[in-house]
């Protein structure tokens, strides 16, 4: 630790600037935390690799990039006023909708004055003897804060996975990552083009590539089973009506389960008579989006019923595509719902196109990358770009690519063995890292849920305990060992009793070679998280040891 301090100090002769609080990243995340504290009278100060506002969504500009929540519960809805303000166009809104909508925020509410941008945080390191957060920033400078926040999300541009693929720098041709994509139009158009993926950003991006390109070759891995969006624009009247709701919304969503108005389904998919269920199921295929995995209350607990919904949709798949060695290599054998679910505008129809070709990676993986092309253990694909779909190193990896050391100079990397012992208190702190916040951390909702919604809980309990600590002269707040293990068993425990565990998936680290197997999510749904951490927050901070004036006050 002594020669990491050392470092810190020979900058801080050169320049620091102490804040109350740094807070990592201006999406969603970081946005809202540094309006919550500033309106609050605290010094905050973002730091933001990009060039602009909006985190993933400023990255993330690959053709057909769209959200998979519907607009009007992907956004804000702390401020009743910005609410109002905002209209979105349709169901579900495209990459460049979303960023002009943060784009508004940051200047409606006057955020970019406290934002640095085209800077990124190398190092967070925990000063002991002064209670406070250096950080190592990417221009030489340091800087000082009392409450260090990540705002980083667990998909960050800095965490983007392409795979080790042999002969990727001698391709002669373009590749791009989804997750990274450039700011100009790139151009399709007459090309040959590879896409190596078939998650979330694969499916999205496939069919628009496929009305450009002279022929698309696409490598998948695993079948996803993917949902129609049915995007439609929104209409005068329905936009009306939600923003009169607004009050009732904003409740309804804080109170759910995935963060999204609506009921689950109470009853179990086994006792409903198989031809009322399909149904059931045919109703929710056609109006489209996610409902389809709430219809029944067993879905994500119980084989049999997963496998009612699973068979359903693979005969949806049947239906749609003609060829019939396409449509095998289409059809999905996991749990449906295990991986994040997907919504799609033409996937499946797509593989009917003449100048579409479908890889099975399964039958015959990738031997490399050739200066031309790609090459499988079965055949060689002349290729002009390689776009990677290929997804992140979640949850813990946007983490890990900052040194963050702890008390003794802890690494938070070290602590959590690379992902194999991930353990936090509540998702928003970590014992041995005094006055630290994460954001929509390892342990809570996050990605399992409607994303603005688990940052909201988690920004306005952040802020609230900030006020706290400022009121009764608190020094350090830091989560006791025993509470975060029994969390950490606590979230095992949930997410053990579902069918999450049973597949392999990015959720999972499986995406990433090497990475450790876990389920660093915690599914018992918003509306119960919420409860637990405002009854943490009622008791004092249940579970956190608060110093004041070197004196502690230690909770159980």
């Amino acid at each position: 630790m002594k020669s990491n301090q050392q470092q810190f100090y020979k900058i801080e002769k050169n320049q620091v600037t102490n804040f109350d609080a740094i807070v990592i990243g201006a999406g969603f995340s970081g946005l809202y935390m540094l309006h919550r504290l500033r309106e609050a009278g605290f010094s905050v100060r973002v730091y933001e690799k990009g060039n602009g506002v909006g985190g993933a969504w400023y990255w993330s500009r690959y053709p057909g990039a769209r959200c998979d929540s519907e607009s009007i519960y992907y956004n804000y809805t702390f401020s009743e006023e910005l609410y109002k303000e905002w209209t979105w166009s349709s169901r579900y809104p495209e990459q460049a909708e979303i960023l002009r909508y943060l784009n508004f925020v940051a200047d409606r509410l006057d955020l970019r004055r406290d934002i640095q941008f085209n800077t990124e945080i190398k190092a967070a390191h925990y000063d002991e003897t002064h209670n406070l957060w250096r950080i190592d920033l990417n221009d030489g400078t340091c800087v000082s804060a009392k409450y260090f926040i990540t705002g980083v999300g667990c998909l960050s541009v800095n965490a983007t996975n392409v795979p080790a693929i042999k002969g990727l720098d001698r391709f002669e041709g373009k590749w791009y990552h989804t997750g990274a994509w450039p700011h100009e139009k790139i151009d399709f158009k007459g090309k040959r083009v590879g896409v190596i993926g078939t998650g979330s950003s694969g499916v999205q991006a496939i069919p628009v590539i496929a009305q450009k390109a002279e022929h698309l070759t696409v490598f998948q891995r695993t079948p996803q089973y993917t949902i129609p969006a049915r995007n439609r624009p929104l209409d005068l009247e329905f936009i009306e009506k939600t923003k009169e709701n607004y009050s009732e919304i904003r409740r309804q969503m804080h109170e759910s389960f995935g963060g999204f108005p609506g009921n689950r389904g109470d009853h179990s998919a086994l006792e409903e008579p198989p031809e009322k269920r399909q149904s059931v199921y045919e109703a929710a295929w056609e109006a489209g989006g996610l409902a389809i995995r709430s219809t029944y209350k067993d879905i994500m607990t119980n084989e049999t019923a997963n496998n009612t919904v699973s068979d359903f949709l693979r005969s949806k798949i049947r239906e749609i595509v003609q060829d019939p060695e396409v449509r095998g290599k289409l059809m999905p054998t996991y749990f449906f719902a295990t991986k994040r679910p997907v919504l799609d505008t033409n996937y499946f129809e797509t593989y009917n196109r003449k100048n579409v070709t479908l890889v099975d990676l399964r039958k015959s993986p990738i031997e490399e990358i050739t200066p031309k092309g790609l090459r499988t253990t079965e055949a060689e694909y002349e290729l002009d770009f390689l776009v990677f779909a290929t997804g992140y190193d979640g949850v813990t990896g946007p983490l890990f690519k900052i040194d963050i050391r702890g008390k003794d100079g802890l690494s938070l990397k070290e602590k959590w063995e690379d992902g194999a012992q991930v353990k936090t208190y509540l998702g928003l702190s970590t014992a041995g890292f005094p006055n630290f916040f994460i954001i929509t951390g390892p342990e809570s909702p996050s990605v399992l849920s409607n994303v603005p919604v688990a940052i909201e809980q988690h920004v306005e309990w952040i802020g609230d305990c900030i006020q706290y600590l400022h009121d009764h002269g608190v020094e350090t707040i830091e989560a006791k060992a025993e509470a975060e293990e029994a969390w950490s068993i606590h979230c095992k425990e949930v997410a053990d009793s579902t069918l999450y565990t049973k597949t392999d998936s990015w959720l999972t680290g499986a995406n990433i070679a090497d990475k450790p197997r876990g389920f660093p999510i915690y599914i018992g749904g918003i509306g119960q998280y919420r409860q637990i951490i405002d009854e943490v927050a009622a008791k004092g901070y249940e579970g956190f040891s608060l110093v004041t004036h070197q004196k502690t006050k230690s909770y159980q």
